[in-house]
């Protein structure tokens, strides 16, 4: 069966062996009639195509002994008085007549442009990106024509990954999606359709932080290289998702693990007894499961990156590496997991510092197991807990310190966004908020984003830093600016 591939390198095959095409001009006439999908391109516009302003004076002869070649190549058993089946003539020029199954790029555009149910959706799109081996039409890339269909063709390929991870998250499997949305809205961050799935995605596994972080992410770039605000689309996305207005996501295929929901756990503690306690606490907890275990710094870091887990429970006192510097190290990985950090004291000078860090939470090892599990939750949910103890012996050691980089003062907060900022700072969840201020725990969520956007924060921990080293939170109790 005769093929022809064009994204990727160009090339015609003959039951899967390569036929030689020729020279460069000679293979972009056959290109050129590949990309006109069959129709007939007149030898004037070949001529004008293939040598754009400057055709030799023989060029009409040249391309008829390009074309005497080619159908030599793609027919070779064709009798010379027998009339070529594939690259035809069809006055006033030539045609390429093929199947479209023959062509790679004609049933890449078949299978993005076909629709149905989501199961169907994601196989056609699954198919259509696996026809891809590189660059449409990338030999070409001088001539404008070959660029002008490589640029088509390369949006064609963004709306599948697009409407594949749209028919994914429709079938329950944002887990597995989130790593390619990642790196498809960093290398496209024009794209609105990008942003809007992966904080969809994101909000589907329960990360509604992380998702709000998002579209903040995009807010930036567009702001930055367009001078606009989000889409109005993207605005009411985001207006949603801190009301909580969004439909639960589907339920997870029972058959995928990676789209299970369970949330993944490393426990990185010197002390195998401690190690014990948890692995017993996470294996007897639903939703939540073991990843691996470390005992000291440098194994936690390897752990965290082996087993992919969403969460690491960090002692900040460990040998050969200590927990501090390796909550850094893990947390400069790209799409790092959340990092809980555990202490038995909580008056160690490290706290201050990895607050700093942005680690999603500080607990007590003495904390029973319903605050470690909601403090898990919260970490991966993009929120985080911090034991009161440990915040409050934080305030009482640090209280008046202040820091280069500490953001800038909180003038211009409302009363009622310094009384939410005071109780985030004592270490208080969104519905422990709620709770002592009389709101709808989305109002409280809504109020913690807008004051990271305010203060040019990005996560929840950070807030508490901005509170006491401002002066906000003290030692002695809670004092207004």
């Amino acid at each position: 069966m005769l093929t022809f591939t064009a994204l990727g390198p160009f090339q015609a095959w003959s039951d899967g062996a390569p036929l030689d095409l020729g020279g460069q001009r000679q293979r972009a006439v056959l290109a050129r009639l590949l990309v006109a999908g069959g129709r007939a391109v007149p030898v004037a516009t070949l001529i004008d195509e293939l040598w754009p302003g400057s055709p030799p004076p023989q060029a009409l002869s040249t391309i008829q002994g390009y074309v005497s070649r080619l159908r030599r190549a793609l027919e070779p058993g064709r009798a010379p008085r027998e009339e070529a089946e594939v690259l035809v003539s069809a006055p006033p020029g030539y045609a390429l007549r093929a199947a479209t199954d023959q062509v790679d790029a004609w049933r890449f555009e078949h299978l993005v442009k076909s629709d149905g149910p989501p199961a169907q959706v994601w196989a056609a799109m699954d198919g259509a990106l696996e026809l891809w081996r590189g660059p449409a039409l990338a030999e070409f890339s001088d001539l404008a024509w070959a660029a002008t269909e490589a640029g088509r063709l390369e949006e064609l390929r963004l709306i599948a990954v697009e409407r594949r991870a749209a028919a994914g998250l429709a079938l329950g499997r944002a887990t597995s999606l989130v790593a390619d949305l990642e790196a498809h809205a960093s290398a496209y961050p024009l794209r609105e359709e990008g942003w809007r799935l992966l904080a969809l995605a994101l909000y589907a596994m329960g990360r509604q932080g992380d998702a709000l972080a998002a579209l903040r992410r995009a807010r930036a770039v567009w702001r930055e290289e367009l001078g606009l605000d989000l889409s109005a689309a993207l605005q009411r996305l985001e207006g949603d998702m801190l009301a909580q207005r969004l439909e639960e996501p589907a339920a997870p295929a029972a058959t995928a693990p990676e789209a299970s929901g369970v949330l993944r756990v490393l426990v990185a503690d010197d002390q195998a007894l401690v190690r014990a306690g948890l692995r017993v606490m996470l294996e007897s907890e639903a939703g939540v499961a073991l990843a691996g275990e470390a005992a000291d710094g440098e194994e936690a870091i390897a752990r965290a990156r082996e087993t992919g887990a969403d969460v690491v429970l960090l002692d900040i006192q460990m040998p050969h590496l200590d927990g501090l510097a390796a909550a850094r190290r893990i947390l400069a990985r790209e799409r790092p997991p959340k990092v809980i950090m555990m202490t038995t004291f909580g008056s160690d000078d490290n706290l201050y510092a990895a607050l700093r860090a942005g680690v999603s939470g500080f607990l007590l090892k003495t904390s029973p197991p319903e605050q470690i599990l909601a403090a898990i939750r919260a970490a991966a949910a993009g929120d985080a807990l911090i034991d009161p103890a440990v915040t409050t012996r934080i305030i009482a050691a640090f209280a008046g310190r202040t820091d280069p980089a500490s953001p800038p003062a909180l003038a211009g907060l409302s009363d009622a966004q310094l009384d939410v900022l005071k109780l985030v700072a004592r270490g208080l969840t969104n519905r422990q908020i709620g709770q002592t201020l009389a709101l709808p725990e989305q109002e409280v969520a809504a109020a913690v984003s807008a004051l990271l956007e305010h203060l040019g924060l990005f996560d929840r921990a950070q807030l508490v830093m901005a509170a006491y080293e401002s002066g906000l939170v003290t030692p002695g109790g809670m004092s207004q600016k």
